[in-house]
């Protein structure tokens, strides 16, 4: 498609200092690690550069879970195929805000095979609330077997846990990572996005050792 053709849907949150994610857990630090104006002394007059700094755990913002966040043999961020996260065809199941565990069927009569799909909740709504952390929309361990078993080639949601944390299992992380198939979370402006004929894009950097960090989630979708 040109340029024309096409528009870019973000789905991803902004990560900025003071921002909680997943509660207990810290914020991220952003600073300069170089100002602009200390930079000038570097260069010639009229010209100056900044370099930040940042610190942060991997689950800020909007992230992917790739195998090795669950399982320690896993595949880690720098193992996962672009093709598991880039230009994948695209839909979007509208889950109500009544049903806070989400069955499979939800996805009844629907031909997953290869495709992210995309749970929306509507639960970004209370993004950067306390609200946000109690009582959110999940995948229930059976949705999650539905979804392998279709073929799904990433799950994602706009939520703050794709599994229930009101116990330790976390059924949803266990059967999609075990099947390398990546997971995204607190996703966000599912509405946005059509329900199908779109492609889907969540890319995060190429870390050695690490099994979640942020991305910048998207859609493609024509105009």
């Amino acid at each position: 498609m040109s340029a024309k053709e096409f528009t870019l849907i973000d789905v991803s949150h902004v990560v900025e200092e003071g921002l909680i994610t997943y509660k207990g857990l810290p914020a991220p630090l952003i600073c300069d690690f170089l100002s602009r104006e200390a930079s000038k002394k570097h260069y010639d007059e009229g010209t100056s550069f900044h370099i930040g700094k940042i610190e942060m755990v991997a689950n800020t913002g909007t992230y992917v879970d790739s195998p090795f966040h669950r399982f320690a043999d896993g595949k880690d961020l720098s193992e996962l195929d672009l093709e598991s996260l880039a230009g994948l065809e695209g839909l979007v199941f509208e889950s109500s805000g009544d049903h806070q565990a989400i069955g499979p069927e939800l996805f009844d009569g629907a031909d997953v095979k290869g495709r992210a799909v995309l749970v929306q909740t509507g639960w970004d709504r209370h993004w950067k609330t306390d609200q946000y952390f109690e009582g959110h929309p999940f995948l229930t361990g059976p949705a999650a077997s539905h979804l392998l078993s279709g073929g799904a080639a990433l799950v994602g949601i706009d939520s703050y846990n794709i599994d229930d944390i009101t116990d330790g299992l976390r059924p949803v992380h266990t059967i999609l990572l075990g099947a390398e198939i990546p997971i995204v979370e607190h996703m966000c402006n599912l509405s946005a996005l059509p329900r199908s004929g779109f492609t889907f894009y969540a890319v995060p950097v190429k870390i050695k050792g690490m099994g979640t960090f942020p991305v910048r989630a998207f859609g493609q979708a024509a105009i």
